[in-house]
């Protein structure tokens, strides 16, 4: 069996808390090896995990690109290596960094290479969760383009579901194949105004579930502890989580 999830929303609603604790429900629900795919230029997932990174996969590319490294070594072979000098091994949860977005000049080969490896390396793993920025540069461009769940993650205001729309488009645009989308509502506080609820009605948004705010999340972040740490005993957010993900990460 195998499953692959998508993570994706603007800054600040929570949604690289939110792939943790996916990658965590995963592996507690007896689904590993997992393999954590931090897409975003801002990346935290490894925080959010209690793993750190020293290399990205940005970096083997700009070697390449750069034609740096070992002259007696084929830039594929190259990029290989690199790639699994990228990738962090826990005990069920592997973490690996994209990186930072492309600079100047063209990538297209050093993409097409290490868009290659990167397939090859992501099929030792058959749980994967993918944290994406907003615009998910990295999808379109690199990692795989069919994703059996992927999740919206928003705040309740109007602002934060305009952008949840643009991003429930932009996935079909960039011709992502996902036969489950959901939509979260994250620090979720009090009653869903009627207008929101309207939002996602108008986009035909499926609402896989709210998520409360949470003082526990805040603390960890505050005293620089991985989230990965909290559990749905003691946090209310990831009970609610959870709940979400019992619903929608089912294996056919």
């Amino acid at each position: 069996m195998s499953l692959i999830i998508g993570m994706a929303g603007k800054g600040g609603t929570g949604k690289t808390t939110l792939a943790g604790m996916a990658a965590q429900y995963l592996v507690k629900t007896g689904r590993k090896p997992v393999l954590a795919v931090d897409a975003d230029a801002n990346a935290n997932l490894g925080d959010v995990l209690g793993m750190k990174f020293e290399t990205t996969l940005s970096d083997a590319r700009e070697e390449m690109k750069a034609g740096a490294g070992d002259v007696s070594i084929t830039k594929d072979v190259l990029i290989e290596l690199r790639t699994q000098e990228a990738i962090v091994e826990g005990d069920d949860i592997d973490l690996v960094v994209m990186g930072k977005p492309e600079g100047a000049g063209c990538y297209c080969a050093a993409n097409a290479v290490l868009a290659g490896v990167l397939e090859k390396a992501l099929k030792n793993y058959p749980y994967q969760v993918i944290d994406n920025e907003a615009g998910m540069e990295h999808i379109s461009r690199l990692t795989s383009r069919y994703m059996d769940v992927f999740f919206v993650v928003s705040d309740a205001s109007r602002r934060g579901l305009i952008a949840a729309q643009r991003i429930w488009q932009l996935v079909d645009e960039l011709k992502i194949t996902v036969p489950n989308k959901y939509l979260i509502l994250n620090r979720v506080r009090g009653e869903i105004s009627k207008e929101v609820m309207d939002i996602i009605a108008a986009e035909k948004m499926t609402l896989a579930g709210t998520i409360p705010d949470d003082m526990a999340i805040y603390d960890a972040d505050q005293e620089a502890k991985p989230t990965s740490l909290l559990s749905a005993e003691n946090s209310p957010a990831v009970a609610a989580a959870y709940e979400i993900f019992k619903k929608t990460l089912v294996e056919k």
